[in-house]
């Protein structure tokens, strides 16, 4: 059920020129005509890759979530973290989530917009999760609109069929070995069959509604709001867009068909948050601005399996010098050496970072799974735990914080930081997010780099730890 590869040059050579006006600033007015905080549930910390100065929170219950509707930042992150749970789980806390959020609004006053935050490459609990947010929420929702593209990672949705460029190549998503996940893989490329596909037919292809770069592109913001007002009460919609401005047209014409009374609920990447929220960009972190003077080394956590991590994680070791920390999975799945195992980590751990060394602890690199989804995930979990016990019993404060992975970033902050509310600084590389910790954590004030396991070129992790090192 895939597509044939493309060349992206030719893509964007053949392609209607994109739409020549900057339209932040009239995305800005039409939210300030129409205030509504916008709440990103991210299901694991890397969403955050493409806002600054936003807060992030790890924690919803409705006192919480009633501050942070008061809060002047246009956007809010809630971290679910719930790709690291069976469905029925994150579907209980989607749940929980939608009723505090409309109870804190409620009690505030506040207007809200949800976005259903999610993996570029389409991997995540769908529906499920997005059905039950949808019930707890309890609004009419006219439709669902499906948005993975992601420019900082290389994702673009041409012709209804998403891609992930390698180098000048663009691959079917269905090609990828994102596709081939235990626990969220999939078949198809075009959108509309991979709605089909995940929904289990309950929502048939050629029922997925869409809009083209054709719309975007020679329309323009009027064309997307007149697609987006005729679509049928229930729908999906994909969204195509290979470039930033094709996000601020769509929402251009977004905001003015929820100005009409329309009520959209957003399953999207990274890229769609800013451009809703009406946040520019910035330029890329100084070291300056992520570390002080510090006697101790630098931390880097890897616990992410996918190939790309691997290629990285193999640059550091062989370029940059870093002590290296091996944690073998079998020992943390074993009663018998896993406290053994921990200690010697952190023991070996607190020497070196004391020495002025960066570590890098690292899970061995063959993938353990599960004879089902669900106990691939429960695995997962115990090996993340077993990193988070390392990070707690550690007893030096490093210079800075690195987790690499969605789930391990999540644990280690939640867990072995005990984050409730960071503070998203801007990003070290593209698509890469660092947080300010905040006073209730471990490390107070502290630089976590919260680095997506499949983001960046195989230099890339060594490039932030030679950066942060200088």
């Amino acid at each position: 059920m895939s597509s044939t590869r493309l060349v992206l040059s030719d893509v964007l050579h053949r392609l209607p020129p994109v739409w020549p006006d900057d339209l932040l600033p009239a995305i800005r007015e039409a939210l300030r005509a129409n205030p509504a905080k916008l709440v990103v549930l991210d299901d694991d910390p890397t969403g955050t890759q493409t806002v600054h100065d936003v807060p992030v929170l790890t924690t919803w219950d409705v006192d919480a979530l009633h501050t942070e509707l008061q809060n002047p930042a246009p956007v809010c992150f809630v971290l679910t973290n719930s790709r690291s749970l069976p469905l029925a789980e994150a579907q209980a806390l989607n749940a929980d989530i939608g009723r505090n959020l409309r109870a804190a609004a409620e009690q505030a006053g506040q207007a809200f917009a949800v976005v259903s935050r999610s993996d570029s490459t389409l991997r995540g609990h769908f529906p499920g999760e997005v059905d039950a947010l949808a019930d707890a929420l309890d609004q009419p929702v006219d439709a669902w609109l499906l948005i993975p593209f992601f420019e900082e990672g290389g994702r673009y949705t041409i012709d209804n069929t998403h891609y992930v460029a390698e180098g000048d190549t663009l691959v079917p998503a269905g090609d990828t070995e994102f596709a081939r996940d235990a626990v969220f893989g999939y078949h198809a490329s075009d959108l509309r069959q991979w709605v089909e596909e995940k929904t289990g037919g309950r929502t048939a292809a050629d029922r997925v509604a869409a809009v083209s770069l054709d719309d975007i592109r020679r329309g323009g913001p009027q064309r997307v709001t007149e697609r987006l007002t005729a679509l049928p009460h229930g729908s999906i919609c994909v969204v195509n867009a290979v470039h930033r401005r094709d996000l601020e047209v769509f929402t251009c014409g977004l905001l003015a068909a929820e100005a009409s009374g329309k009520c959209f609920l957003y399953r999207t990447a990274a890229s769609f948050v800013p451009i809703r929220a009406g946040i520019a960009p910035r330029p890329l972190l100084t070291p300056d601005e992520m570390v002080g003077s510090s006697a101790a080394g630098g931390l880097v956590i890897v616990g992410s399996y996918v190939p790309r991590t691997t290629q990285q994680l193999d640059h550091l070791l062989q370029q940059t010098g870093i002590t290296p920390i091996e944690i073998e999975v079998a020992n943390l799945l074993s009663d018998t050496q896993r406290s053994s195992t921990i200690a010697a980590a952190v023991q070996q751990a607190d020497r070196s970072l004391s020495r002025n060394q960066d570590v890098v602890i690292f899970t061995s690199r063959a993938l353990v799974m599960g004879d089902s989804a669900n106990q691939s995930l429960s695995i997962g979990q115990r090996v993340s735990d077993g990193l988070v016990a390392i990070m707690q019993a550690l007893t030096t404060r490093p210079r800075y914080i690195l987790a690499k992975g969605g789930i391990t970033s999540s644990d280690v902050a939640t867990h072995g930081l005990g984050v409730r509310r960071a503070q998203v600084k801007g990003q070290v590389l593209p698509g890469v997010p660092v947080w300010e910790l905040g006073p209730e954590t471990r490390h107070a004030g502290l630089s976590y780099i919260v680095f997506p396991g499949n983001v960046g070129g195989p230099e890339a992790l060594g490039d932030v730890v030679m950066t942060l090192r200088s």
